[in-house]
């Protein structure tokens, strides 16, 4: 097949009702994060928040880590009314995105220099209301797709996740040096219209058969929360697929939460990181997405995620390289777009690994489950960043995070032998 054989292949796949509804769900689902992360603390930090402080707004981001624990009940529970006329997915990812848009209006009302406890409480409500959309809209999109459609699947969220943080991140950061927060926020909460829009526009997936049997809560419990856990405990390795699942690009992690604050040290406008820092890096994440995808297939899962766990620690060395320059644009849009390049192919090489670890009757709770815990190593283990931060200058703190790069790769090393020798030996 010619080049252009292969090009109307690639159109086909992509430019379908589906692909277009998961891009679109992709762009609500990532627009909420920079609002409990990288948004979140720039705003902390105009507003004269301290480092300390900072740093433990990280703990915000709390119920990213914990989905899987009502994500059993979006399996189980039926929104009487949407169900009917959009199916289970689409219907509680519908009522999560109204309450989201509430929750972004809210958030922008309060005053962080002054009652930060509301800002904070507000942040926790969205970050939990996130991470309930997430949970629907990764199960729609496992449930919608065939098997062969799932890279696809996981390259269109993607890409569209990463239109959402960018709107969430640049645009509003470049927004609030002309307009006052309340009115970057209420922005953002009329974006979030992209992903109704998508909801309401998909098509249903094919209906499920459920578990039925006893109705009591035990028994309920029970099919909702402990078949799906005891069912993946069962698999090799479970224990250390979850450690790996945490600490993968754990000191990316690290350096992110602090990543407001350092470009406001350094000097930057609102202006400048937007057009330096969030806008150009986008082209370069959507690339390392795509190259992760194809890594994936050209060499395998375990080969690409360690390719993309490698590139954690040059792309954070050069923020420390940037650290040295000062108030350098070239050099922080050099990091930037190197780390961005970097997390794209980890993150594609990642969610295909999560999704080949998640198929069967319990998709949607285990692969909350394994997200949680990812979410875990950006959240409570990172809280103390600033405190790290606090305690070096700013060369050093990103030269210590590219060494938590490396339990993450152990991990990976070890599973990956394991696998083999486990195959090798079937």
């Amino acid at each position: 097949m010619g080049v252009a054989g292969r090009a109307r292949e690639i159109w086909a796949l992509y430019a379908n009702r589906r692909m277009i509804a998961i891009f679109g769900m992709g762009v609500a689902s990532g627009l909420p994060l920079p609002l409990t992360t990288g948004t979140l603390t720039y705003w902390l930090a105009k507003s004269g928040v301290d480092k300390t402080a900072i740093g433990l707004f990280a703990l915000v981001g709390l119920p990213y880590s914990f989905k899987f624990l009502w994500a059993p009940a979006l399996d189980h529970m039926r929104i009487p009314g949407l169900a009917q006329r959009l199916g289970q997915r689409r219907g509680w990812a519908l009522v999560a995105q109204l309450a989201l848009i509430a929750c972004i209006l809210g958030l922008g009302a309060t005053d962080p220099a002054h009652a930060p406890w509301a800002t904070a409480q507000l942040a926790v409500v969205l970050a939990f209301l996130s991470a309930t959309q997430d949970i629907a809209i990764d199960a729609y999109r496992i449930e919608v797709l065939a098997d062969s459609e799932q890279g696809a699947g996981a390259a269109a969220t993607q890409t569209g996740y990463r239109v959402g943080l960018l709107l969430a991140s640049a645009g509003a950061i470049a927004l609030a040096d002309f307009a006052p927060w309340r009115a970057v926020f209420a922005a953002l909460a009329a974006v979030m219209g992209i992903g109704i829009a998508s909801v309401l526009l998909a098509p249903s997936p094919p209906v499920l058969a459920r578990a039925s049997g006893d109705a009591s809560w035990p028994a309920l419990l029970e099919r909702a929360l402990v078949a799906p856990l005891r069912d993946f405990s069962l698999r090799p390795m479970w224990a250390a697929i979850l450690a790996f699942a945490m600490l993968y690009k754990f000191g990316d992690a690290v350096a992110g939460v602090m990543a407001s604050k350092f470009y406001v040290d350094l000097g930057f406008s609102g202006v400048e990181i937007a057009s330096v820092t969030k806008v150009l890096p986008v082209a370069a994440s959507i690339g390392g997405v795509l190259v992760g995808g194809a890594l994936v297939s050209q060499l395998g899962i375990y080969r690409a995620l360690a390719l993309g766990g490698l590139l954690q620690v040059p792309s954070l060395l050069l923020f420390a390289f940037a650290a040295r320059l000062g108030h350098d644009l070239r050099g922080l849009a050099l990091a930037v777009g190197a780390d961005s390049f970097s997390s794209g192919i980890a993150g594609a090489a990642l969610v295909s690994y999560l999704s080949s670890l998640c198929r069967g009757a319990f998709t949607a709770t285990q692969y909350a489950l394994l997200t949680s815990l990812m979410a875990a190593g950006r959240t409570g283990l990172a809280s103390g960043a600033g405190w790290l931060a606090a305690q070096l200058d700013w060369a050093s703190f990103f030269s210590a995070t590219a060494l938590l790069a490396a339990p993450g790769l152990l991990l990976l090393l070890w599973i990956w032998r394991a696998t083999r020798v486990r195959v090798a030996a079937s």
